[in-house]
């Protein structure tokens, strides 16, 4: 068995990433140790950098397909991983998961219809409903002894006739809950009952902690699966997010008629060849890679966890069930957004303010994990000195 090094440092500085040489518009400040961007700092691994390398060997790049045996390495990935059995034909293409949930609600609703989100909630969720010119309807999740959890009551007050779609984010982003299988159906009778279709966003659905499980919305009943759309990648799990390659599965062939009209007009549903194959390897060979990420990513969080505890016991942290993306509750310091958010890009350590995820997630920060232990013990040390200093 190979053994994979995440303690390795790898440099990302001159190679146009987001997340390092963009430190300077995004920060103001082109030397933070950025813990932002959702992509992890670890190589992407190996079985995937041979298979782009095999295929770069051939010299021409012209129009391509995807081939039988990638549709067959979701599917296969899917059963193994999740239990969920979908068929080939339920899967249609997207060059990201934003790109497919905004393209899905151009698909299943008109402007002026009703869009429900569950601040706080991925950032993209918002700018997609009035981007679309949907309305907007927040359903904010309910905080309980340091969880969220779905609030069934708000959500059934809120729905009214003109409320089409729900956006869910599963597992969700920031707060890392594994929702189970109870809650997701409880979530869904109500949505079926409104003919509200769910829009799934299931790309952290690989980066599950010990102890907790991912459940498919779709893969609960048939007459949920016939009710939802579900978004996913490779690309949060194996680090390949530049390769634009998400999937949608779509098991009601209405909704996936209707997609595939809105996904094929502006000819999005070519891909390309590289994300083709990284998807196709991640999948088929990915499982022990997987196995050695998760442990890493949990020790990382138990470090974490440990460092906030004996340093900076007012920051709560809330004990993610999944992702590699840890929710931080400053609001004990009584500091204004801005105020939070310089003192730590001031102090050297970049992070996503709690507001970006909506007006619930005033007082927090979002820090992404996803990076070599060495790096971490830098960014705690920095954290440290800037509150414990002033």
């Amino acid at each position: 068995m190979k053994i994979y090094n995440f303690d390795e440092l790898i440099d990302r500085s001159g190679t146009n990433t987001v997340k390092y040489d963009g430190r300077k518009s995004f920060f103001g400040n082109p030397d933070v140790l950025p813990l932002w961007v959702a992509d992890m700092d670890f190589r992407t691994p190996d079985f995937i950098m041979e298979a782009i390398r095999n295929r770069a060997e051939h010299d021409l790049f012209g129009y391509t397909f995807r081939p039988e045996s990638y549709s067959q390495s979701i599917v296969s990935w899917l059963k193994r991983r999740h239990n969920w059995d979908i068929k080939p034909e339920w899967i249609s293409f997207s060059p990201g998961v934003v790109a497919g949930l905004t393209m899905a609600i151009e698909a299943l609703s008109k402007p002026g219809d009703g869009v429900i989100i569950q601040p706080p909630v991925y950032f993209p969720f918002f700018d997609s409903v009035k981007g679309t010119g949907r309305e907007m309807i927040e359903n904010p999740l309910r905080l309980e002894n340091g969880r969220y959890y779905f609030d069934l009551e708000d959500l059934k007050n809120k729905i009214t006739p003109n409320t089409r779609l729900l956006l869910l984010s599963n597992p969700q982003n920031p707060g890392g809950m594994a929702w189970s299988e109870q809650e997701l159906t409880d979530l869904a009778q109500i949505c079926l009952e409104n003919k509200v279709v769910i829009i799934s966003d299931e790309i952290h659905s690989d980066l599950i902690f010990d102890g907790h499980k991912f459940t498919p919305l779709a893969g609960i009943s048939e007459e949920i699966a016939q009710n939802c759309i579900t978004c996913m990648a490779p690309s949060k799990t194996f680090n390949t997010a530049g390769l634009t390659t998400s999937y949608l599965i779509i098991p009601n062939k209405r909704h996936f008629v209707a997609y595939e009209r809105v996904m094929r007009l502006p000819h999005l549903h070519m891909g390309n060849i590289f994300g083709t194959v990284a998807l196709e390897a991640a999948y088929t060979h990915g499982d022990e890679w997987l196995a050695q990420l998760l442990k890493y990513l949990q020790e990382n969080y138990a470090f974490l966890e440990r460092f906030f505890q004996e340093n900076l016991p007012e920051v709560k942290v809330m004990r993610p069930e999944a992702t590699y993306l840890i929710w931080l509750d400053f609001s004990a310091f009584g500091l204004t957004d801005e105020a939070l958010s310089q003192k730590l890009i001031d102090g050297g350590v970049g992070l996503n303010r709690g507001v970006q995820f909506g007006k619930q997630g005033s007082g927090y920060m979002r820090m992404n994990i996803g990076c070599p232990r060495s790096v971490l013990q830098e960014a705690f040390d920095r954290i440290a000195k800037a509150f414990r200093n002033s």
